[in-house]
């Protein structure tokens, strides 16, 4: 049997940013499943934060190159990366000059939520599956983690669930306590469409907030997972919402943690 291929999406990871716990957990259970004798991608944005010679990033020519559409505009990708200390793990990194070089994640200076989180996140989605695509590399399964991942199980169920690479891959989504407040303009559907996406699909995203792209990972995704951790109240309203159409698992972090994410991993694959 051949190895499992495990592609890991999210905003943050361990050593290079950390601003909540996805960055702790896309660390440990990557390696984990590697141990486990699974095949890992990482893919991350490249933050502004994120220190590029201090961490030793560099350019992937062979893979950057390609410009992304983010409703009428294009924008170039530029893709990098670096090895994670005392760990056999490369993480690629999405960059782009006008999404990604700010010092600061979500917020600026002043805490106030960057009008083109919208975009970033678009970008950012996009982006990962074309890098994807370019590393000719078919993941068995997408963990796609926070809600800046969200639209990529609706993308693989739409515009690219006909692509060599992607027709058999299946995707997991877990949601984390990082809601946001900010709600996003009346161009959001616009710029989310691609090819094969209609109107219809797009329902829960017509809020335009936070709600709306996690109700439409959890939509989308194969499998939900809430991360173990107080839910706010925005969040438990969320979860008694998604539960009514998909399972909202719960895995515990106990001594079988590890073990339960790869029985998953097999179980949506078998």
């Amino acid at each position: 049997m051949s190895k499992l291929r495990i592609l890991y999406v999210a905003n943050e990871i361990q050593p290079f940013l950390q601003t909540s716990e996805v960055a702790d957990f896309v660390r440990k259970l990557p390696q984990a499943m590697q141990e486990r004798g699974m095949e890992i991608r990482i893919l991350v944005p490249r933050f502004g934060l994120i220190n590029e010679r201090k961490n030793r990033l560099h350019e992937v020519v062979r893979l950057s190159g390609i410009n992304i559409s983010v409703g009428e505009e294009e924008k170039p990708l530029v893709i990098k990366v670096a090895s994670i200390p005392n760990a056999k793990l490369q993480v690629y990194f999405i960059d782009n000059e006008d999404y990604f070089h700010r010092k600061s994640v979500f917020f600026d200076k002043e805490d106030n939520f960057y009008e083109d989180n919208d975009e970033r996140a678009i970008f950012f989605c996009k982006g990962v599956l074309e890098t994807v695509k370019k590393l000719g590399w078919a993941p068995d399964i997408v963990h796609c983690n926070d809600w800046m991942t969200s639209l990529i199980p609706l993308y693989l169920k739409t515009t690219y669930k006909n692509d060599p690479i992607f027709q058999n891959t299946r995707s997991v989504f877990t949601i984390y306590n990082n809601a946001f407040s900010h709600q996003f303009g009346d161009d959001l559907l616009d710029k989310v469409k691609m090819m094969d996406i209609e109107d219809s699909m797009l329902e829960n995203l017509k809020s335009a907030d936070f709600a709306g792209f996690i109700k439409t990972g959890a939509e989308y995704a194969d499998a939900v997972i809430r991360a173990e951790e107080e839910a706010s109240d925005v969040l438990s309203n969320l979860f008694s919402e998604i539960g009514q159409g998909k399972t909202v698992s719960t895995i515990e972090k106990d001594d079988d943690f590890l073990d339960s994410y790869f029985n998953l991993y097999n179980e949506l694959v078998g």
